[in-house]
């Protein structure tokens, strides 16, 4: 069979595929035109100043780019800039035409909202600019640079000194010294990098501080039960640490009478220190030598001995939790024992009541 087509360059020759070509390339451009149009801000005038708005600066920064593209016309332009400006900001500029230029729109809007201040206090400003309280060190940076473009824009600086003053500010404003050592920012002032690098480095060493904050947090917090464990230890027990399997109205049985010992032990403290009063008063009176020495007045330096030893007391000697000698609850790692426990502190009572009746601590039944 024979091939009744040609060639392709017969079918499609060079002057048509040229013509082809070029009209996709100009199609293509113009619609990357369109999908990357440059796109303003609102901006407002406001003050204060509402959270979804930006200020002067930054708006005048993007309508500098907007400036400089030369694809667009000047109508396109005055367009752009009078679709981002919202009130009061746009009720100054509107006695302007669309066809005016627009560096009319912005001499009005620079009167109005720009930066006034002279470019010697702007440069004295930054250079008074100062790290925050919790303030990192990369947003500290990206503040002076904001502070060092609107000083340029205003003749303060030149735009070759920038990375050097940028770079000594920094150092002298920022108050991690360890981070400024870490980095050698000081051995870099005769050859300071760019804001990019400056920024690169910092968050760099932000970020790795913060990975080893993060792991050493989850370290600690899991050998923290170990850590307070040892802690628990060489607290001293008492009667409130009893487990809670116990009986409660054993647990309150008990409390009762430690409160009734100390209520009595309390009224004959009163009692001795009256007596002593009367000691005291009697003294100063003169008394016959026979008399001057009575049983009763015997009665307070024995009581005041009893009162010294009421240290030898007895004391628990069991655990809290299992009954068994020798440890502590904090310390206890057996099973509880509730009917040891109370065996063991009915012990302790009992060894307690003989012991304050031999040494006249508790109350006698006789005694009023």
């Amino acid at each position: 069979m024979f091939n009744t087509i040609g060639p392709h360059s017969d079918v499609n020759p060079p002057d048509i595929q040229k013509v082809i070509v070029e009209h996709i390339v100009r199609n293509e451009d113009s619609a990357l035109q369109v999908h990357t149009s440059l796109r303003l801000r609102p901006f407002s005038g406001r003050f204060p100043r509402p959270n979804n708005k930006v200020d002067y600066e930054t708006w005048r920064s993007s309508v500098e780019l907007l400036l400089k593209d030369t694809t667009q016309s000047n109508l396109y332009k005055s367009r752009k800039l009078l679709e981002s400006l919202l009130s009061p900001a746009i009720d100054i500029v509107k006695h302007l035409t669309p066809e005016s230029p627009l560096y009319e729109y912005l001499e009005i809007l620079d009167s109005a909202f720009g930066t006034v201040e002279d470019r010697d206090d702007l440069f004295a400003k930054y250079l008074n600019t100062m790290q925050d309280n919790g303030e990192k060190p990369s947003a500290y940076l990206q503040r002076m640079q904001a502070m060092l473009n609107t000083t340029l824009r205003r003749g303060g600086v030149i735009a070759s000194d920038l990375d050097r003053h940028l770079l000594r500010q920094f150092v002298k404003g920022c108050w991690d010294n360890m981070l400024i050592a870490e980095l050698q920012l000081e051995q870099k002032k005769q050859n300071p990098p760019t804001f990019p690098e400056l920024l690169l480095l910092l968050r760099v060493a932000e970020d790795k501080r913060t990975s080893k904050a993060s792991r050493m947090k989850q370290h600690l917090n899991i050998a923290k039960p170990k850590v307070s464990s040892y802690y628990q230890g060489i607290f001293v027990q008492s009667e409130e640490d009893c487990s809670p399997s116990q009986p409660a109205l054993g647990h309150r049985s008990e409390i009762q009478d430690l409160k009734k010992q100390i209520a009595d032990l309390q009224s004959q403290l009163t009692r001795i220190t009256q007596k002593d009063s009367r000691k005291a008063k009697s003294a100063a009176r003169p008394v016959a030598p026979q008399t001057a020495i009575t049983p009763t007045s015997q009665k307070p330096h024995h009581s005041r001995d009893v009162n010294k030893n009421t240290s030898n007391r007895p004391k628990p000697w069991y655990c809290f939790r299992c009954g068994e000698d020798g440890h502590i609850k904090p310390q206890c790692e057996s099973e509880p024992n509730p009917s040891l426990v109370a065996e063991k502190r009915k012990q302790l009572r009992e060894k307690q009541l003989t012991w304050d009746i031999e040494n006249g601590a508790s109350k006698p039944e006789n005694l009023n």
